[in-house]
């Protein structure tokens, strides 16, 4: 990124800091803040270990000096300006749940929003459905980036653990099932038995489309499976399948059909796509973070000049980030593409060419701050 492309970003950064309207967490006395600052360098540097006392302070602070992202402590310190973590004296933490198209899926970036969404329905229906919270329990928040956030401020969670925290991402996740547990255990509408038993029938029923030499193959292929524990696999499947479909309760596995299941997430892509359509895909370490730093709804991410946007869970649906998130217009603006680039926003779609190309600031300032255009000057 050079000079007059960050000069760019950062008087538009200001603009927007002088009459933005932000959001502060619960708390504010207790959270640390970070900040990460327009930067000639490579090496992105973290200003930490800062608090605040009031909505002012923080305003103030982002008026005079115009972060490019801006973060705030999912726990509670008694001291948190201390300069390390034992001095800052931890007295509990939101349990937070971050869903990243990143890890999801690869692609156009409306079309990675769009996939990443998929998942957040699916973790509000787990945590709604499964695991006792309530909807209103949920802060929901779009990162401004590629994702979302979930908060959860419960009494009853702040003081969990990062083992505690860890048991309900696995969960969600679905790590460490157990084939057999999850066959023998009552169905009730909903939850992993009936989840993993829709998951096993699905891929048997992929097996038994094949011929029966094909299949075979990919059993074996699997860690530990040789062709005589194959060949058995295939040869039960058929009876698995129908007591699978027939919803009956206490399936019992044989040695064979348990071992090719244990080892099938990890060795089988084919049944770790299917394994993955039913669980949630969240970044599993921030959940068990229990020190965890934020980023601030109303905040812009300085990675994409979007806003990070609250939300009740109910608005979900109808949220376009695209729209919703974007605070900056529609004067021209030109700008020297690296590379051809196709991309909605406003509710329109772009087509810009590698070289110089008039958009929208509002995009504009997207391609700048992802590092795909420089700044070549407003319209003449």
């Amino acid at each position: 990124m050079n000079a007059a492309t960050l000069e760019y970003l950062k008087q538009n950064f200001q603009n927007y800091y002088k009459k933005a309207t932000i959001e502060i967490p619960p708390a504010l006395e207790q959270r640390e803040w970070g900040f990460i600052f327009f930067d000639t360098s490579d090496e992105v540097r973290m200003k930490r270990h800062i608090s605040f006392s009031s909505k002012p302070e923080v305003e103030n602070y982002l008026r005079a000096m115009i972060p490019r992202h801006v973060y705030h402590s999912t726990a509670y310190y008694r001291t948190p300006s201390a300069g390390t973590m034992p001095d800052k004296e931890w007295c509990g933490a939101d349990l937070i749940f971050d869903l990243d198209a990143d890890h999801i899926v690869r692609g156009a970036y409306d079309l990675m929003l769009a996939r990443v969404k998929e998942e957040v329905f699916k973790l509000i229906a787990m945590l709604r459905d499964e695991l006792g919270f309530s909807e209103k329990d949920m802060f929901l928040v779009f990162s401004g980036g590629r994702g979302y956030h979930i908060h959860i401020r419960n009494l009853e969670v702040l003081g969990w653990s990062s083992a505690e925290r860890r048991g309900i991402v696995d969960y969600v996740c679905g790590t460490g099932i157990d084939p057999q547990i999850m066959l023998k255990s009552r169905m009730s509408g909903s939850g992993w038995p009936e989840r993993y038993r829709e998951i096993l029938s699905e891929y048997l029923a992929g097996l038994s489309s094949v011929e029966k030499k094909s299949a075979v193959k990919k059993i074996t292929a699997l860690r530990g499976i040789g062709e005589k524990s194959a060949l058995n696999f295939i040869e039960s499947s058929p009876a698995l399948s129908k007591a699978l479909t027939s919803g009956r309760e206490g399936i019992v596995l044989s040695e064979t059909q348990k071992k090719v299941f244990e080892v099938l997430k990890g060795d089988s892509e084919e049944f770790k796509e299917i394994f993955n359509k039913r669980a949630v895909l969240t970044d599993e370490p921030v959940t068990t973070d229990i020190k965890r730093l934020i980023r601030m709804p109303g905040s812009l991410h300085g990675g994409s000049s979007m806003r990070v946007v609250s939300m009740p869970v109910s608005e979900l649906d109808g949220f376009d980030p695209l729209t919703d998130a974007v605070v900056f217009g529609e004067d021209e603006i030109i700008v020297d593409s690296k590379f051809p680039v196709t991309m909605p926003i406003l509710g329109n779609k772009y087509s810009l060419d590698k070289g110089i190309n008039r958009v929208p600031e509002a995009l504009a300032l997207f391609l700048c701050a992802r590092g795909i255009a420089e700044y070549s000057g407003a319209k003449r």
